[in-house]
């Protein structure tokens, strides 16, 4: 029969295996793992710290999209990877994002460098369920990058790579677009016309 600590112990390993070995301080809690044992855990190695609130297994192997599941578990799993750090998880065009950008909550308050806060959240459907995080849609995350003014060039090649690969229509963009208001339907449908469509 297991020990509470062993079963304390498979409890989160299963959790940060499904998180690319990250976990939250909360988490670690419903693990069974107090304040106090939490501290300890950290301060032994056993775990290492990453922000305040978020832990990750030591020698966890490397993932791509790493950095997304610690800043979607930062937000206390509120946050949805959106904008164009979403084109380049969707692997969209030539977008490679100096910053993080993070679809979150209204009353979200928290902020850190190198990350960017969008409000509010989008609603459910346009949103993906990755191993970690969540991400918006291709429709969504082209609409947003055109609400922003995304560089006219840049929107024109990953809406089209985006029809090419068959990961939207351009009835669905442009009702994603027209749900985001005028500035996205038109980034929008200009990118549609330069693609032919």
């Amino acid at each position: 029969m297991l020990s509470d600590r062993q079963t304390h112990r498979r409890r989160l390993f299963r959790l940060a295996a499904r998180q690319h070995g990250y976990f939250t301080a909360a988490q670690a809690v419903e693990a069974g793992y107090s304040h106090q044992a939490q501290k300890y855990h950290a301060d032994c190695g056993n775990w290492v710290r990453v922000d305040r609130g978020v832990f990750r297994m030591p020698d966890w192997p490397a993932h791509q999209f790493d950095h997304l599941v610690r800043w979607a578990l930062w937000t206390g799993g509120a946050g949805v990877v959106s904008h164009a750090t979403a084109l380049s998880v969707h692997d969209l065009g030539d977008v490679d994002p100096a910053v993080v950008h993070l679809s979150v909550p209204t009353r979200f308050r928290r902020s850190a460098p190198g990350i960017v806060l969008h409000r509010p959240l989008p609603p459910d459907q346009h949103i993906e369920d990755r191993e970690g995080f969540r991400v918006t849609t291709p429709s969504r995350a082209l609409a947003e990058c055109a609400q922003t003014k995304i560089e006219q060039q840049w929107l024109d090649g990953a809406v089209a790579e985006a029809l090419g690969r068959g990961l939207t229509t351009p009835r669905r963009l442009r009702a994603t677009a027209a749900e985001l208001g005028p500035t996205a339907e038109l980034g929008v449908h200009v990118a549609l016309e330069a693609a032919g469509r």
